[in-house]
């Protein structure tokens, strides 16, 4: 594995960057999200038609990292046992021997969450926060680091049990893989042609050339960038203003506020800057804010969506000089 023991946050982004492209094509937005949110400790929500390359992109962060990977298929039937783990008798020994289950990883992808109900989202997005589990009485520590990319399709509502939005705001960010453009789509197809097969980040050519200590190197980077008195009252304004908003009938939370200065930290370390600036605010508000807000019937039925009415906002508060 040709990697350095350490890199600064830009060459971080960067060497992620090139290796996930290889797999993931025009899907630019999301790669960066992501890797923002994996160095600031936080989780994301994907959401995107089938075949816009949600379970593509979880494989290839996880083969570019050298991290373990663990897939979960939610389904009606499935029960928080099957995510968390639970006590076997073992018949040889006659005692009860701890089966940890598929969360003890680094990269959970949580595929189509929406379709489990609502006792293992609860389990999942308490280990989400927790960074741990409880088994027998025991608190068991989840690996580090802990990722959780959790997808969910806008489309097939029927038997789905959408997430309340009290759970989606544990998510840093909620994603969305639009199709790509057409130009994208060619180079898509002309890979396929070539006998690339984009499935499979290592028959796509994806390297591990990253690991978990450039990821702590990377956070301890992400740490030092400071953010000024007058940026953490933007962040405040922006997050009171979705309150008051005639728009909205529910705003962003005290957490969205955390998250999205977190988040505009890493951002800033990415850019190799050592100081957080309005732009990365502004630049991480729909993405962090999006899945948090409740719209008042009246802006849903006028055609608003969660992203019209932050824009409007932003526009509405003045970011400092």
């Amino acid at each position: 594995m040709a990697r350095t023991a350490s890199v600064a946050a830009p060459e971080f982004y960067a060497r992620l960057r090139e290796q996930l492209i290889k797999a993931v094509v025009g899907q630019e937005e999301a790669i960066r999200l992501c890797a923002i949110a994996l160095v600031a400790q936080g989780h994301v929500l994907l959401e995107g038609v089938p075949g816009t390359g949600k379970t593509l992109l979880a494989k290839s962060i996880a083969r570019a990292l050298a991290l373990e990977y663990g897939r979960v298929q939610f389904t009606p039937d499935l029960m928080p046992a099957d995510i968390v783990g639970t006590s076997v008798y073992d018949l040889t020994t006659r005692t009860f021997a701890l089966r940890r289950g598929p969360i003890f990883t680094n990269v959970l992808l949580a595929d189509e969450i929406n379709r489990a109900p609502a006792k293992v989202q609860s389990a999942l997005l308490e280990a989400m926060e927790e960074r741990g589990v409880t088994l027998e009485g025991k608190q068991l520590p989840l690996p580090a680091p802990f990722f959780v990319l959790a997808t969910q399709n806008p489309v097939e509502y029927e038997g789905t049990y959408p997430l309340p939005e009290a759970q989606q705001d544990r998510f840093l960010f909620k994603v969305r893989l639009d199709y790509p453009s057409p130009a994208d789509e060619m180079e898509v197809l002309r890979r396929w042609e070539s006998g690339i097969e984009l499935r499979d980040p290592v028959k796509a050519g994806v390297e591990p050339v990253l690991g978990a200590e450039d990821i702590e190197a990377c956070r301890a980077e992400v740490a030092k960038v400071v953010v000024d008195e007058k940026i953490r009252s933007y962040v405040v304004d922006l997050a009171s203003a979705t309150r008051t908003a005639p728009e909205i009938a529910l705003g962003a939370s005290t957490r969205a506020e955390v998250l999205l200065m977190l988040a505009a930290r890493a951002y800033a370390a990415f850019e190799g800057q050592q100081f957080v600036t309005p732009d990365h605010v502004k630049g991480l508000l729909a993405p962090a804010f999006r899945h948090r807000l409740i719209l008042r019937p009246e802006a849903e039925v006028g055609g608003q969506t969660p992203d019209s009415v932050l824009e409007a906002v932003a526009g509405r508060v003045v970011p400092p000089r």
